[in-house]
């Protein structure tokens, strides 16, 4: 069985990962399994480079497992794509999700609804070897509303509303957030690709 490092120790992603690749025969392990304690700097200036940022650090550390890495976030139509790669850090603050959604909702002050479209996106780069790296991204579209609304997810669910299923990603459950989310699409996407190699 091979070992694949998810270059990341949140719980609820390394989960999501393992879910749909569970039919591959994979040791699915985040970094603080792996015994791997680094801060990568993530200053690409697309989620993709990011992502192979982060991977190809991990890669060069350990060598001989398979790693995958995502970054993702949010960005807005109107705001030309921010807070795109500082998403997480758009207040100044990294994961003050509070004071990240102050910010968004004051930059949209007074814009109308339907000038409010934005997505959330996707980037994961999982390197199976040197010779073999593979890229997925995923998308979800939808609108930034003017208060949060629902307490079911994080960062900015709570502002982004999908006129499919007429709620944020915030009031969704889990199943029917995974089935439209960015990371659901891109993994998804990555299952494809995977089943060529393994």
């Amino acid at each position: 069985m091979r070992k694949l490092i998810v270059a990341s120790n949140n719980e609820h992603k390394i989960k999501e990962i393992k879910q749909i690749l569970k039919d591959f025969p994979l040791e699915i392990i985040s970094l603080k399994e792996a015994g791997i304690n680094i801060d990568v700097e993530e200053n690409g200036c697309t989620f993709a480079e990011n992502a192979h940022i982060k991977a190809i650090e991990i890669y060069k550390l350990i060598g001989n497992s398979m790693v995958l890495a995502d970054d993702s976030g949010l960005s807005v139509d109107i705001l030309n794509g921010e807070p795109g790669v500082y998403s997480a850090r758009y207040s100044g603050e990294h994961g003050n999700d509070k004071k990240n959604n102050e910010k968004l909702i004051s930059k949209l002050k007074g814009i109308d609804f339907e000038k409010r479209s934005g997505k959330f996106i996707c980037a994961i780069e999982l390197i199976i070897d040197e010779n073999k790296i593979i890229n997925v991204q995923g998308e979800v579209n939808g609108y930034i509303i003017e208060r949060e609304k629902g307490d079911n997810g994080f960062g900015y669910d709570p502002l982004f509303y999908v006129p499919e299923f007429g709620k944020t990603m915030a009031e969704m459950n889990s199943e029917e957030k995974n089935s439209i989310s960015h990371r659901g699409e891109a993994l998804r996407k990555l299952r494809e690709e995977v089943k060529r190699y393994l």
